[in-house]
């Protein structure tokens, strides 16, 4: 069932007219996005091989029929022609043909029926195979870089050898090519061409060994999935390409070799490598020896010349040196000579600063005669008036000595404490008292008291 809608596309007025092609093209583009790539299986009718290499064909069973087109680069890939009556899978894109409006599928491959089991097969023994550790890429052995002798297992009557050997004559024919041959369909075809390889390992000639055979179905290549024949290519003590089928087909083979190669001439090529690249190869790194030789013969006679230009002969040497002696000599003696100049210029400069620095002493001594007369003078004057400023200070402090009072008969009272008394409210009766006099002291005690009348403010 398909849920798509066309409005997304459509014109905004639902009766406005769109062209058939565009329609057809949308209704392609919902089709094939509805629908994934899937299998469908049926009966060919109708083939026809175009000259384009198309093939054209229609897919039915008993009840319905599908036009189907599977275009050339598909085509070549599957191996084998397909014809009217055959059983088929076919995985397919559901699309439309726009130009017709025909519904058809468009193939991408196919295979016959009744190989699903095979494959089934196919893909069990791979995983088991796989579980050993038969395919491990660390146990892969390198191929020789430059093999003498090649050898080939496969039919005498296949395409795939006569590919091999056009290829090997072409790109190397200084290697030789032992064919070991073996059938490589039907039944029993995988142990005989084990038994062939291992014919081709025990010759022991051998530096490389190519598996192969021409494309064809499954069923056709069924001798190469053979488990024995893995076992047999990993036992091989040379390294073993594996040219079988088409770039599309797999093999049990094809994991086991050491190398796989697309098809039987891809092997070839793989196996040795080509004689003109090689002389190619060759030539250009004779070329390179030479280009280098020559830039290290160029570089070593640079060098040569430049130690030559340095080498003198011992005589030359000291009439270098003895110049180099002479010039250093003559550098040494008027440097003594500036160095002379310049000290006789810095004591010429140093005795006239003395001379302007040096003391007069006649001016001196009339200064320091001078001196004395002045000195008495001035400490006479100074004496003088110190002494009239002392006496004045005397007289002051006499006036203000209280011992000048106490000589014209006055003393000074002082309580028992030491206090003295200014007012005879201080003093209590009885009290002991102190009086100072000018000569002398008196401890009197206090009989009665007076106190002045203070006077009246007017």
């Amino acid at each position: 069932m398909i849920e798509a809608s066309l409005s997304p596309a459509s014109p905004a007025d639902p009766n406005s007219a769109i062209p058939v092609s565009i329609l057809n093209r949308r209704v392609r583009e919902c089709i094939e996005s509805s629908f994934p790539l899937l299998w469908v299986s049926g009966e060919l009718s109708n083939v026809t091989h175009a000259a384009s290499g198309h093939v054209y064909f229609s897919l039915k069973d008993a009840e319905a029929q599908v036009r189907c087109v599977m275009f050339r680069s598909r085509v070549q890939l599957l191996g084998w022609r397909p014809a009217n009556g055959q059983r088929v899978e076919a995985r397919v894109l559901v699309s439309l043909y726009e130009a017709r409006g025909d519904f058809q599928l468009n193939v991408e491959t196919m295979r016959q029926s009744g190989l699903g089991s095979l494959y089934e097969q196919f893909l069990r023994r791979k995983a088991k195979l796989e579980a050993e550790g038969l395919f491990a890429t660390d146990a892969k052995r390198p191929l020789p870089a430059f093999p003498t002798v090649i050898g080939v297992v496969t039919s005498l009557q296949a395409a795939a050898l006569r590919d091999v050997l056009t290829t090997l004559s072409r790109r190397a024919p200084h290697v030789k090519v032992i064919a070991y041959p073996t059938p490589v369909q039907g039944e029993g075809a995988g142990e005989q061409i084990a038994a062939a390889l291992g014919e081709a390992d025990r010759h022991d000639v051998c530096d490389v060994i190519i598996l192969c055979r021409g494309g064809g179905s499954l069923e056709d290549l069924w001798a190469f999935n053979d488990e024995g024949l893995a076992r047999a290519i990993r036992a091989s003590r040379r390294p073993v390409i594996a040219g079988v089928g088409h770039e599309t087909d797999f093999t049990i083979a094809d994991f086991a070799a050491d190398r796989r190669a697309a098809t039987p001439t891809a092997a070839a090529e793989m196996a040795a490598p080509e004689r003109a690249a090689l002389i190619a190869r060759i030539d250009a790194l004779h070329n390179a020896l030479t280009r280098q030789l020559r830039r290290d013969l160029e570089r070593r006679a640079q060098r040569l010349d430049l130690m030559a230009g340095r080498l003198q002969h011992p005589a030359q040497r000291l009439a270098n040196q003895r110049e180099a002696l002479d010039n250093l000599k003559r550098r040494l003696a008027s440097a003594l000579r500036n160095r002379a100049n310049r000290s006789r210029q810095a004591l010429g400069d140093l005795t006239q600063r003395l001379l302007l620095a040096r003391p007069r002493t006649a001016d001196a001594a009339r200064r320091l005669d001078a001196l004395p007369p002045r000195l008495h003078g001035n400490w006479a004057k100074l004496r003088a008036e110190r002494a009239a400023a002392l006496a004045r200070l005397g007289a002051s402090l006499d006036h203000l000595n209280p011992h000048a009072v106490l000589a014209r008969g006055y003393g000074i009272v002082s309580d028992a404490n030491g206090k003295i008394v200014r007012d005879s409210r201080q003093l209590e009766p009885n009290e002991r008292i102190t009086v100072c006099l000018h000569s002398g002291r008196l401890d009197a005690r206090i009989e009665t008291l007076s106190h002045a009348t203070e006077p009246e403010d007017h």
